[in-house]
């Protein structure tokens, strides 16, 4: 027999790979001895791969065909939304996360839901997922998280905020764990404990720039919130301590979706560093604090009260606190930079902003008073701002969830362990429910068509701090932060953009060259005080 008319498949099938190599090698040199046995090598492990190749399309072929003629059950038995596998082995997971990590995440999935319509199948990490763009859904998983669903992340995001925070456990512990931290940030406590203690790190971090400064604003506003937490949760004020903090939290959120291998040279491996460093300055003010327990007294900020009026093991604390560093600092510094961007970009609602901000610093400027909590509660434009920026902007653009059993919806039934994933953010841009969804418009919120809308804590329309049992226990706290900050930075400087930016979701949200710009302090700002 020869093989002259033999196509590859049926050679594979019809030869061992000797019997191959062999007639290959007596083919091409007419001799058994004569080629080398680093090509016979390298020809048996290319055409082993590529008969692997081959079975698996044909397997991905045979399951697509599959689908099609069980109306819709996917291949696994049961009834999934429509949707497709997309490529072999790693499904849609590039198309995924290639849009998450473009200035427009929900690409990939408005493309799908075009297709598909707004509940759609695909495969992500090598997984079935069940994706949506519907409000009512979405609002579903949130509403049924503990029961029906689990929150699901990646092996290195969990191990970098630690199996003990409240963002990753389960239960019954998860849920005191979040009532803890509600409990923690109350608004009584907003009163009494954050307002006047954000206002003395804005007066510190963001008030003393000289003129014609140039600055990276991404940097400057990762500063202030870290800042902000360490300060509030952990009681430290020094600079150097909050520096180091700074460092180590980029490095920290750089690894939390990155690949698992902990070598050096890996995203993973300094962020586990960072992690330790972390931990460790966490647990040197434990003890701090358990030793002014010792004496009576009660600790500064949220981790002297949570010491005193909770008994979770150190191990527990620390995980919990890096929890609420990591939620706050991701939420209020990337907040605090879009703002701004979008405000550089739209002259007019910088203009009625600070008129807003300035009229409450005039009607404090006989004392020289800091603002106090009427004055917060009459900033309606200022709100506005910000939830447009946390429309346009959110950083909680997708939740990753896994059904705990067979889920019924509608008429499909999604099976224990699929993922379900609940993208946010293709609801915040979607133009049925938002006109020119990708402008920047504050003023839409004070359309009254839209304020049942805007209810952030209950809309399925606009869900920025999540819902459901894993709604942002501090969601207040951070929208008094950014309204704090918009005031003392727009009451301080002009300023003008230096380069071209824009935004990126992936590994985590951010402008790509950090928003630089030139400030200008107000001549307001210079005028000496009467002596």
């Amino acid at each position: 027999m020869t093989t002259n008319n033999i196509v590859l498949p049926d050679l594979l099938r019809s030869l061992s790979p000797v019997e191959l190599i062999t007639r290959m090698r007596e083919k091409t040199t007419g001799s058994r001895d004569r080629w080398p046995l680093s090509c016979a090598i390298v020809l048996a492990t290319t055409l082993v791969f590529i008969a692997f190749l081959a079975k698996l399309i044909s397997a991905t072929k045979k399951r697509r065909s599959g689908r099609e003629g069980s109306s819709g059950r996917g291949g696994y038995g049961y009834k999934l939304p429509p949707g497709s596998t997309g490529w072999p082995l790693v499904g849609d997971t590039f198309a995924w996360f290639g849009a998450v990590a473009s200035s427009h995440p929900p690409r990939f999935v408005e493309q799908q839901v075009k297709r598909y319509g707004k509940i759609f199948s695909c495969r992500l990490l090598g997984k079935p997922a069940v994706v949506s763009a519907d409000p009512a859904f979405n609002r579903f998983v949130m509403q049924n998280e503990g029961k029906l669903f689990q929150s699901s992340y990646p092996k290195s995001f969990r191990d970098l905020v630690g199996k003990n925070g409240v963002i990753t456990t389960q239960g019954e512990q998860q849920r005191k764990l979040h009532s803890i931290a509600s409990n923690m940030m109350r608004l009584e406590k907003l009163k009494c404990h954050f307002l006047e203690d954000i206002q003395l790190v804005m007066l510190q971090s963001i008030c003393e720039f000289p003129d014609n400064q140039v600055i990276v604003l991404q940097d400057v506003c990762r500063k202030v919130a870290i800042n902000l937490m360490v300060n509030q949760l952990l009681g430290m004020s020094s600079e150097s301590d909050i520096d180091a903090m700074a460092r180590l939290f980029s490095d920290f959120v750089d690894g939390c979706l990155s690949l698992p291998i902990n070598l050096p040279g890996f995203a993973y491996h300094t962020a586990m560093k960072a992690r330790n460093h972390i931990v460790s300055k966490i647990n040197e003010t434990i003890a701090k604090n358990r030793r002014l327990q010792d004496s009576g007294e009660v600790g500064n900020g949220v981790l002297g009260r949570l010491l005193d009026e909770e008994s979770l093991p150190d191990e527990a604390v620390a995980d919990f606190i890096i929890n609420l560093i990591f939620a706050g600092n991701e939420t209020t510094a990337k907040t605090m930079l879009f703002a701004i961007y979008f405000l550089t970009q739209c002259p007019r609602a910088l203009k009625e902003l600070r008129e807003e901000q300035e009229g409450l610093k005039r009607h404090n400027a006989a004392e020289a008073e800091m603002l106090t909590w009427q004055d917060y509660k009459a900033m309606p434009f200022t709100q506005c701002v910000i939830d447009e920026t946390l429309r346009l902007g959110g950083i909680a653009i997708w939740l990753m969830r896994e059904a705990k059993e067979d889920v019924a919806y509608q008429d499909y039934i999604i099976p224990k362990g699929c993922f379900v994933v609940p993208f946010l953010s293709a609801v915040h841009l979607d133009e049925d429910l938002y006109p020119e969804a990708l402008d920047f418009n504050p003023w839409r919120w004070l359309n009254p068509e839209n304020q049942e809308k805007r209810n952030w804590r209950n809309s399925p329309f606009y869900a920025p701090f999540g819902g459901g049992a894993r709604f942002c226990p501090g969601a207040e706290v951070a929208r008094l932060q950014i309204a704090l900050f918009l005031h003392y930075f727009v009451t301080n400087y002009r300023w003008t953009q230096l380069k071209e930016d824009r935004m990126s979701f992936f590994p985590s949200a951010r402008l790509v060259n950090g928003f630089q710009v030139r400030l200008n302090r107000r001549k307001s700002t210079l005028i000496d005080s009467p002596k």
